[in-house]
């Protein structure tokens, strides 16, 4: 019981990792926006990230950096594609190769810099309960913002004015601009805050999840949380739930393997690779079902003039 509390703890941490990049680009796809450049910001939010926790000692700046790194690598993509109507795929795996090069540049100085000290995190009282204090309340607190972003996400695209703007926006822009509203206004915001949100997971990676920097570290999560927004059919509950069946999948290969398990190393690496490629193709079987979920708009460029 005690090894599966520390697989659920795992799980969570894990998921986190995945949920707070696929929040951020559910709200680019809301828009009717794709960006596939995920990997790239998360990459060089990491370094951004580590470095100013190696320089400064202080996590939370470490976020903060890491949040505007993602924004403005998202900010370029933007300008790109909304404002100068490049291609959105072409666009975006361009930024997600400029994001692994740059990294890997600029983070040479830090691939030996080790952190100081690490915090604990545990939640008074709750956290002595056994079994349920080490699973769900000694987590790091991001790992508890991320689930609340969730319902305030939630909340916001269902209950909120702003939110149906956003979805209607994402649905039909032409209609939206006829309205009156700023169509390619609205699209950039949303294309920053998402790509906030990637940094942020980035720079969660590199201080919290695995509190070091080497190239490449980031090592396809990117892709994995752009996969979850079309396994989730653009919800954020079912992003939060899909991101922690991802994480509980890469974190039962390291206890498969922590339990003496006879499989071989490199399968159960490719697991939740493995996953991924199994859930798109199951949920590729019914188009219909995607096209209705999917914001109509989605990848469409728009032109005001037109």
């Amino acid at each position: 019981m005690e090894a599966f509390a520390l697989l659920l703890a795992a799980t969570l941490n894990a998921g986190t990792v995945l949920a707070l990049a696929a929040l951020g680009l559910l709200i680019n796809e809301r828009a009717g926006v794709v960006n596939l450049g995920a990997e790239g910001m998360m990459l060089v939010a990491a370094v951004i990230g580590f470095a100013t926790a190696v320089n400064t000692g202080s996590d939370t700046l470490a976020f903060v950096a890491g949040a505007a790194a993602g924004g403005v690598l998202a900010a370029a993509f933007g300008v790109l594609a909304i404002y100068l109507n490049t291609n959105q795929v072409a666009t975006g795996l361009a930024l997600s190769l400029f994001g692994v090069g740059f990294s890997a540049f600029i983070g040479q100085p830090f691939v030996q810099a080790k952190l100081g000290e690490r915090p604990r995190f545990e939640i008074p009282v709750l956290a002595d309960i056994p079994f349920v204090g080490p699973a769900f309340f000694k987590q790091h607190p991001m790992v508890y913002l991320a689930i609340l972003l969730t319902i305030g996400l939630g909340w916001f695209l269902y209950r909120s004015r702003a939110g149906l703007v956003l979805r209607a926006v994402g649905e039909s822009p032409e209609s939206a601009h006829a309205l009156g509203y700023p169509v390619r206004r609205i699209r950039m915001a949303a294309v920053i805050l998402g790509g906030a949100l990637c940094g942020v997971s980035g720079a969660y990676i590199s201080t919290v999840y695995t509190p070091l920097w080497v190239e490449g570290m980031i090592a396809g999560k990117g892709w994995i949380a752009l996969a979850l927004t079309t396994f989730a059919t653009w919800r954020p509950a079912r992003v939060l739930l899909g991101a922690y069946l991802f994480g509980g999948v890469t974190m039962l290969q390291f206890h498969l393997q922590g339990e003496g398990v006879q499989i071989p190393s490199q399968l159960l690496t490719a697991l939740p690779y493995l996953a991924t490629i199994v859930v798109l193709v199951l949920i590729s079987r019914n188009a219909t079902w995607i096209r209705v979920n999917m914001p109509a708009s989605l990848g469409k460029p728009f032109f005001p003039g037109s």
